[in-house]
């Protein structure tokens, strides 16, 4: 058997979940059948069972407050031209969906749709695309609706699907986001890493891109009653407009690190490990892998109460939830769990069990191979 998967991100160009998860997949897949990655930018590979092709937009659509949508379809349009011959192609996001939509017409093949987060439900998408986005919205609209298996990375994220799309719920199976259980395990903060950002001994963490989805102004307000550092790992802004204005708070707060630049995956690692809690302030989260590798390296979490962080953190057992949108609650929860060192603890130990009991990607990948084989004749 063989996939196509189609997506906007791919390493090295990995900025928010749905990246990570194709890389992760893609890897786990390849063991057991053969894939390719048919992404953006200029990645070409070619492993055994794992072939990586990337393709760049076209620069003649530059220059519009809509561009990225075109690109996104030029993208989606030269991805068809070397010959597909797998039995399925599955994307990952709107960027990918109409490309897939494509190979189910031009190479009559089935088609699966992965649905990591819902244009519907990113209305601030508007500032950033201008009327792109209602483009970028009839992509995911058709895709979506012509994909003859959607896969929902949350319970939650299936019944958003069935709220804003014709399509019926047998066609949508839930299969979560996993991590790498061999590289997300804890392992201290390097003193080289510690020094390079000036991190201090007691610290907790924020990991994401700057955007109004991730809720990072609800940390930072809460920032002046939060008596440790904060750092922030966040990079990959959708806009410079919303990440400017963060800049700007963040010059105000004393106890804020911010570490604009991409790190190693074996450097994440380090920070989530070494924090004394990680925060999860999003207003819309349709899984967040974020908090899983936060548990994987055996850090408490605490985190916005909505979408699939409710499938992924326990409250009272591997962290706590707040309120979206209320940094008083955050506050009160960060200074909770900070004088409870075996509360601390305790809920690591817990989140890490957690994570290797039903979030591995082997078990994943067992379950999208599963998907596969149904829709093959």
């Amino acid at each position: 058997m063989k996939v196509t998967m189609m997506a906007k991100e791919y390493p090295p160009y990995v900025y928010g979940g749905a990246g990570v998860h194709l890389r992760y997949l893609s890897q786990e897949l390849s063991k057991i059948i053969d894939v390719e990655v048919r992404c953006f930018g200029d990645q070409k590979s070619d492993e055994k069972s794992l072939k990586v092709r990337g393709y760049k937009g076209w620069d003649a659509l530059k220059g519009k407050k809509f561009s990225p949508t075109l690109e996104t379809l030029s993208v989606n349009m030269l991805s068809q031209m070397e010959e597909i011959n797998s039995d399925v192609v599955h994307t990952h996001t709107w960027y990918g969906h109409f490309g897939g939509l494509m190979t189910k017409i031009l190479y009559d093949i089935p088609f699966v749709a992965t649905c990591h987060s819902l244009e519907p439900l990113r209305p601030w998408k508007e500032d950033q695309l201008g009327h792109g986005y209602q483009l970028s919205s009839w992509i995911e609209k058709i895709g979506i609706e012509s994909a003859d298996k959607v896969i929902a990375v949350s319970n939650l994220m299936k019944q958003d699907i069935l709220k804003f799309f014709n399509i019926p719920s047998e066609k949508i199976e839930v299969i979560h986001n996993g991590v790498d259980l061999n590289k997300w395990k804890y392992t201290p903060l390097s003193d080289s890493l510690k020094k390079k950002y000036k991190i201090a001994d007691d610290y907790i963490l924020f990991v994401g891109r700057p955007t109004p989805q991730k809720g990072l102004e609800y940390l930072v307000d809460a920032a002046d009653k939060i008596p440790v550092q904060i750092v922030l790992g966040a990079t990959g802004a959708d806009t410079k407009d919303y990440e400017n204005r963060m800049i700007k708070e963040v010059e105000k707060k004393k106890n804020i690190v911010w570490i604009h630049e991409l790190l190693k995956e074996e450097e994440y690692v380090q920070l989530y490990s070494s924090a004394k809690i990680f925060v999860c302030p999003s207003i819309y989260e349709p899984f967040g892998i974020i908090n899983l590798e936060a548990m994987a390296t055996k850090t408490p979490v605490i985190a916005s109460a909505t979408g699939g962080i409710l499938e992924v953190v326990l409250p009272e057992k591997t962290g706590l939830l707040v309120e979206p949108k209320n940094s008083e609650q955050i506050a009160a929860a960060v200074n909770r769990l900070l004088k409870d060192e075996k509360l601390r603890k305790t809920m690591g130990i817990e989140g890490r069990k957690r994570v290797e009991e039903f979030f591995s990607w082997t078990y994943i990948a067992q379950k999208t191979k599963k998907l596969y084989e149904s829709l093959v004749k």
